[in-house]
């Protein structure tokens, strides 16, 4: 009778058991789709959303703190992409420090980690700009502030690993978050980013182009950029004619003539930042016995008529602006050029910010950067181009610097990456990121020489060709 007893209890039990499971199995949730928890975050609205094979892009505005110091003092829409491959996947923080592309597209590291990629349009650049635009409100600190706010919002949803990257004015953005927040980041990629630490003191400028690439190809770009400067009357007449069949206008800088020298005198920065040597065979030989057109077609080819102009400026006014305020901007002079040819040198970034803008510039913000740098950098990579003459003030590592590194790929421009490093140089780099991601293979932590990116290459999704963009910009 009690076995009997105990064989019912068992029985009961069992079927409890069964009726419990079930029951928790009808009630377990359905999975969230992704573009509903995006949009679940506070601040965080829909632009669009475009397909893309493998993954779910999102063009997203999120409500930012025009004042991080003073959050309740008025905010504005700030645009950023989501690139979503999986939440069990790392992810990274790019930004190129102006615009977003809102298209697909995916970053060296991204591509390195096979993760998610999080972009983010610098604050003032439109139409992330708030209105009205207080421009005191645009420094290196309150957009540190921007990505730490998207970071602190999109971490709940992305819990892996992060890293932040951005090539020049994106290089330098990721370094200065990772000064103000260094404990977001599990690491930092920054590529071909400027360090320009005492604004007055330019000469490495003048070093890079007395040695770049070879005599004959200096020569040759010496000669157009100086002959377009002794023909300045016939030519500016030919820019007088462009410019009116455009509707052009010039009252940033000043005038026509200013603009027309600013453009010729970015002729050879311009063609290191987006050339290679070999493009040399297309610069005119013989400068003095070429057309006015052959001088005409190879500037404006390289550094575009139409730049200073108030149309061609506009869209870099934040970038200008930051420029004569906080990051600095190069000058550099021309030895082959005669003193009479040239009425105003390098002009300043304050000739190319519209006057009603008001400009401070503040000095020891750069040399904060470069002294945290120095002494602080932990799991910090910064990539140069060695013939790229915005890597003549580059940053560098002190003896507080921590699993970080400086390298330069051999012959590239402004688009140099880690896959155009030296093969030891390039698996070192790649084990680091890798690592830092939180994805390194056993075998790419015992032998860093094995480190390959985990996704294969998409002709479209990666496309790495330098966007030529103007010169005297990084």
């Amino acid at each position: 009778m009690r076995k009997a007893l105990r064989w019912l209890l068992a029985f009961v039990v069992l079927i409890g058991t069964v009726s419990t499971a079930g029951a928790a199995t009808a009630a377990e949730p359905k999975a969230v789709d992704i573009k509903d928890r995006l949009l679940s975050i506070p601040g965080m609205s829909l632009i669009e959303e475009k397909p893309y094979t493998g993954y779910r892009f999102f063009v997203l505005n999120y409500t930012q703190p025009v004042d991080h110091r003073r959050p309740s003092k008025g905010t504005f829409q700030q645009r950023i992409t989501v690139l979503h491959k999986d939440t069990a996947r790392p992810t990274v923080f790019y930004t190129g420090g102006y615009s977003v592309s809102t298209n697909p597209s995916r970053r060296e590291p991204t591509q390195i980690v096979d993760g998610n990629q999080v972009s983010m349009e610098y604050r003032y650049f439109t139409p992330s700009r708030p209105e009205p635009a207080d421009w005191d409100k645009l420094d290196i600190w309150q957009a540190a502030g921007d990505q730490h706010r998207i970071f602190k919002a999109l971490k709940p949803l992305y819990p892996e690993n992060w890293l932040s990257t951005g090539g020049s004015k994106g290089g330098m953005t990721a370094t200065y978050y990772e000064r103000f927040y260094p404990r977001d980041m599990d690491g930092v990629v920054a590529y071909v980013a400027p360090n320009d630490v005492v604004n007055r003191e330019d000469k490495a400028y003048d070093r890079f182009f007395a040695r770049v690439g070879t005599e004959e190809c200096r020569d040759r770009l010496n000669g157009v950029q100086r002959e377009a400067l002794v023909r300045r009357a016939p030519l500016k007449e030919k820019y007088e004619a462009y410019a009116a069949e455009n509707g052009y206008t010039f009252d940033t800088i000043g005038s026509l003539d200013r603009a027309y020298e600013a453009v010729v005198l970015d002729y050879v920065w311009g063609f290191w930042q987006y050339s290679t040597l070999k493009d040399c065979a297309d610069i005119p030989a013989d400068a003095k016995n070429a057309t006015d057109d052959e001088i005409w077609n190879s500037v404006d080819t390289i550094s575009g008529f139409s730049f200073y102009t108030d149309q061609g400026l506009a869209p870099y006014t934040p970038y200008y602006y930051q420029a004569g305020t906080q990051l600095g901007a190069p000058t550099i002079h021309f030895p082959h050029i005669e003193k009479k040819y040239i009425r105003y040198g390098y002009q300043p970034p304050r000739n190319f910010v519209p006057r009603s803008i008001p400009m401070r510039s503040e000095p020891w913000v750069m040399r904060d950067v470069d002294r945290w740098v120095r002494h602080n950098a932990d799991q910090m990579l910064f990539v140069y181009g060695e013939n790229d003459p915005w890597g003549a003030e580059p940053f560098r590592l002190g003896r507080g610097a921590h699993d970080s590194y400086v390298l330069t790929a051999p012959g590239m421009n402004h688009g140099a990456n880690v896959a155009g490093l030296v093969p030891e140089e390039k698996a070192l780099a790649t084990a680091r990121i890798l690592d830092w991601a939180g994805v390194a293979s056993a075998d790419v932590r015992e032998n860093p020489s094995a480190a390959e990116p985990l996704a294969t290459f998409d002709a479209k999704l990666d496309k790495r060709d330098v966007q030529r963009e103007p010169a005297l910009r990084p």
